[in-house]
């Protein structure tokens, strides 16, 4: 039943943010670019975000014992897979993909929703997600939001 669920709010969150709206701005021709052959640097956006995206949703299943719904959330805090890298993978996805499908698509239109919805899941972060999940885990996520950053993976030296 979670997997389904799981299926279910993917489709409806990630789908309509990273279809719907955009294939509707798409449609209209609403802002349209000549981006020439940078058009092309989409594609790779794209290819990377929307794995990225199916493995998160797999993660807060697998790991979490819930779903990215509001009404279903994880059990326990996520920190496997892209979550040993940024807290937010799945938001960062999805920018990944409406950024790639800007690109391709040559549209100056989904490129500023795709700035809106940057802007709207950092505000949903820093003032709901991350006091909610202090308070329901504690320590535990204390200790995760000290050891991995909030959107852009911290880049090691190698050790000599």
């Amino acid at each position: 039943m979670l997997a389904v669920k799981a299926i279910l709010w993917t489709l409806v969150a990630p789908g309509t943010v990273d279809v719907v709206v955009p294939a509707i701005l798409i449609a209209t021709r609403a802002g349209p670019l000549d981006l020439g052959p940078v058009r092309w640097l989409g594609l790779p956006l794209i290819v990377i975000g929307a794995p990225v995206l199916a493995w998160c949703v797999v993660k807060f299943a697998r790991e979490g014992k819930g779903t990215l719904a509001p009404v279903d959330p994880p059990k326990f805090v996520v920190r496997g897979g892209p979550y040993r890298f940024v807290r937010n993978p799945m938001y960062v996805a999805n920018v990944l993909i409406v950024s790639g499908e800007a690109l391709f698509f040559e549209s100056w239109a989904v490129g500023a929703w795709g700035v809106l919805i940057a802007a709207a899941f950092h505000g949903f972060v820093v003032r709901f997600e991350e006091p909610t999940l202090k308070r329901l885990f504690g320590d535990a996520y204390e200790e995760y939001r000290r050891s991995v950053p909030r959107w852009i993976p911290r880049v090691r030296r190698p050790r000599s």
